[in-house]
């Protein structure tokens, strides 16, 4: 198997860190600017971009972690927080409204930084030869 846990696991943390920035920092960057880029941002199709390349990721990082370690929490956590971050972006702001929209963002974006972190963290311990470095 390719040597890629420790790589996922960060570049699925990274995604869901950008995902809850970008939903909580946007308001303010298209208040500061103006709105010049108002028309040119936007937002459900960045939501659905940053999902897109962070569920694949996101699976593949949480399987193998189950696959190498065999801790299947970490995975049923990891997959939660897809799961409600996946309801959220598909119900949208029109339903939640924009609170519970991004309270659902958060809480999703944050169990699945839990389950990566704890994926990479038991990754670390057992010093196992499914990581690269």
């Amino acid at each position: 198997m390719i040597k890629t846990q420790l790589t996922t696991d960060k570049l699925a943390m990274s995604l869901s860190t950008i995902c809850v920035l970008h939903c909580f920092l946007t308001p303010s960057f298209l208040i500061l600017t103006s709105g010049i880029f108002a028309l040119t941002i936007d937002n459900e199709f960045v939501h659905g971009l940053i999902l897109f390349l962070a569920v694949p990721i996101s699976l593949l990082a949480l399987l193998m972690g189950y696959r190498n370690h065999q801790t299947s929490a970490f995975f049923a956590i990891g997959c939660v927080g897809i799961l409600v971050l996946l309801v959220t972006f598909l119900l949208g702001e029109e339903i939640l409204g924009v609170i519970f929209e991004r309270l659902l963002t958060l809480s999703g974006s944050s169990l699945l930084i839990f389950a990566h972190y704890k994926n990479h963290q038991t990754c670390k311990q057992l010093d196992c030869d499914c990581h690269e470095g």
